[in-house]
């Protein structure tokens, strides 16, 4: 049997005019779940990261804690554009309540799912991509063989819905609540691909968890 870890980013730059760029605490969130890793032994056989900026850095921060080897590079992990989406590109129109720009987001998704234009991207092209690298995850996931992909809450949440209930459905309910640098596990085996644990975080200090 082997297993998947699906690994959010750490904490990015809410704010800031550059978003994809982890804030300290974004760093230390990564170096938390390494040294979690390093505490159990544990050390991917194969790692994986979006072609973001945030993955990157949120993989080298966990990497590095174990000594582990360099991930390898997948865009079909890239997160949807969230900012595109609700219209805030400009730094200066988004909502300082992260609740608040919660709340715009759900609204933008529910059309953008329905299938109302979104950001280029279309709602069914990131499902694609994004259940096509999951595929190519599964495919290294060998028996005793344990993989390690770094990338956004979005691309967990559908994973997620899909393992649960074959279908999109749940996408928007478990987008809302990933936390940065959770930890959501899958495992394959002859069964098939089964969920196991969804955004496991108790890695992270109590009052160090981040949902943006």
């Amino acid at each position: 049997m082997g297993a998947i870890q699906l690994i959010r980013h750490g904490q990015a730059s809410w704010g800031a005019a550059d978003y994809d760029q982890l804030s300290d605490l974004g760093v230390r969130q990564g170096a938390w779940l390494g040294a979690s890793w390093e505490a159990s032994g544990f050390a991917p056989t194969w790692s994986v990261a979006g072609s973001m900026k945030r993955h990157a850095q949120t993989a080298v921060a966990a990497i590095d804690a174990i000594d582990g080897d360099l991930y390898d590079v997948d865009a079909g992990w890239d997160e949807y554009d969230h900012l595109a989406l609700t219209g805030h590109l400009d730094p200066a129109t988004r909502p300082q309540d992260p609740r608040e720009f919660q709340a715009e987001l759900d609204g933008a998704l529910t059309g953008w799912v329905a299938g109302a234009a979104g950001a280029g991207e279309t709602f069914d092209q990131f499902s694609g991509r994004v259940l096509s690298a999951f595929d190519d995850a599964v495919g290294e996931a060998g028996s005793g063989r344990h993989v390690a992909v770094f990338t956004s809450g979005g691309p967990i949440a559908l994973v997620t819905s899909h393992l649960l209930v074959g279908d999109a459905s749940l996408f928007i309910t478990l987008n809302r609540v990933v936390v940065n640098a959770s930890v959501t596990t899958a495992i394959v085996g002859r069964g098939g691909t089964r969920l196991l644990a969804f955004n496991e975080h108790t890695h992270l200090p109590r009052d160090q968890v981040t949902f943006r």
